[in-house]
């Protein structure tokens, strides 16, 4: 293991229980820097992100920060969504599934500069 990717993971993992979208980054780093293929970089990243969200969901719950009825709404749906998904990925074009990622992030990207947090 090298260092830089030990720290890409280290900084990948906070931000990721603060929930800023660290496994968006580790995808990048896994993909543009790495030369992971993009079918691993994905699973890598669902690995990882069962190794995060377990601390992050307890850090957050005990600040009482967790709507527990949204999180079982959104496990009810998420699941089967996400075999859909990874169904339709898995049957996908690798080229394709890139320049889909991409277009993703770059209207995530583009709608939190112009759209910020609304006024509470």
């Amino acid at each position: 293991m090298n260092i830089v990717g030990f720290l890409v993971g280290v900084a990948t993992g906070v931000l990721s229980g603060c929930g800023v979208g660290g496994g968006t980054l580790l995808v990048l780093y896994l993909t543009a820097v790495a030369g992971v293929g993009q079918y691993q970089a994905g699973g890598i990243n669902l690995l990882y992100f069962l190794t995060c969200a377990p601390p992050a969901l307890m850090a957050h719950s005990k600040k009482g920060l967790v709507a527990w009825r949204g999180v079982l709404l959104c496990v009810a749906t998420g699941i089967p969504a996400a075999l859909a998904a990874a169904f339709v990925a898995g049957n996908m074009d690798v080229g394709l599934l890139r320049r889909l990622f991409g277009v993703l992030l770059l209207y995530v990207g583009v709608k939190e500069l112009f759209h910020g947090k609304p006024a509470t």
